[in-house]
């Protein structure tokens, strides 16, 4: 999988496209602190998507720093669109990646043809203990940990690997990433943002609650809500094949 050099540094991608298919690409941007494989392979290989799936600067195998807007990422995104001469793509994000989604939506419209919203709202506050990561990230991860897999033991192994993860996420990235987040608030611009929107959200999810997603659906003009019902804030790795078979549904629903 590729490097490639953007007039914002270089960033690393996993590169899903069928160059015979004649499909919209999309763009899969992860969540604070994750990476590429923050997204299920379901979602990363559905043929419907044709998939580009980046870490971040500063995250996974990306090299630079990390921002702290949300904006920024936003326009890093962008530049690989450039990069990959792509003119324009469904965006999807999960979590922190949604609201860059959404900013690349309302600041560089003609880039979006369409939105995949997950776990994702207008709004994204953050607890104070994870803006505190960097004096106590022990807590932090474990508050993180709980909100995305809660306790279920079937995924006892998925919440070893995303505390191994978390672990060697550097300190400044994770508070770079929710110091963006925490200032993120598009509610009153929601009404801007005409492209079609998919917006997913899951019924046990603490971290973007499911009132997240039904306002989304409520405010964006042209969006519909596919709820994942007992999945916490890791729905596309809880309940993968759901999540992949809805987004193949809507994408295949999509205007030419």
């Amino acid at each position: 999988m590729p490097l490639i050099e953007t007039q914002h540094g270089a960033i690393w991608y996993a590169d899903h496209r069928d160059p015979t298919a004649h499909l919209p690409v999309t763009l899969l941007v992860h969540g604070a602190g994750g990476s590429h494989l923050d997204w299920s392979a379901e979602l990363r290989r559905l043929p419907e998507a044709n998939a580009v799936a980046p870490d971040l600067p500063g995250h996974g195998r990306s090299p630079g720093a990390s921002r702290q807007s949300i904006g920024g990422y936003a326009a890093d995104m962008v530049a690989l669109l450039d990069a990959l001469r792509l003119e324009r793509a469904v965006v999807a994000g999960h979590s922190m990646g949604s609201a860059i989604a959404l900013t690349m939506a309302l600041h560089y419209p003609d880039r979006v043809s369409g939105l995949i919203l997950i776990g994702g709202g207008a709004k994204l506050g953050v607890h104070p203990d994870l803006l505190n990561v960097r004096a106590d990230k022990t807590k932090a991860v474990e508050m993180i940990i709980n909100g995305y897999w809660g306790t279920a033991p079937e995924y006892d192994q998925l919440r070893r690997l995303s505390r191994k993860r978390l672990d060697e996420t550097p300190d400044d990235v994770l508070h770079n990433d929710y110091i963006a987040c925490n200032a993120f608030d598009l509610r009153g611009q929601l009404d801007r943002i005409r492209q079609p929107a998919l917006v997913i959200g899951a019924t046990d999810d603490p971290m973007t609650p499911l009132k997240y997603s039904q306002y989304l659906r409520d405010n964006l003009p042209n969006a519909q809500l596919v709820t994942v019902q007992g999945a916490q804030h890791m729905m596309i790795l809880q309940q993968p094949q759901f999540v992949a078979d809805a987004v193949r549904n809507w994408l295949t629903g999509l205007p030419g």
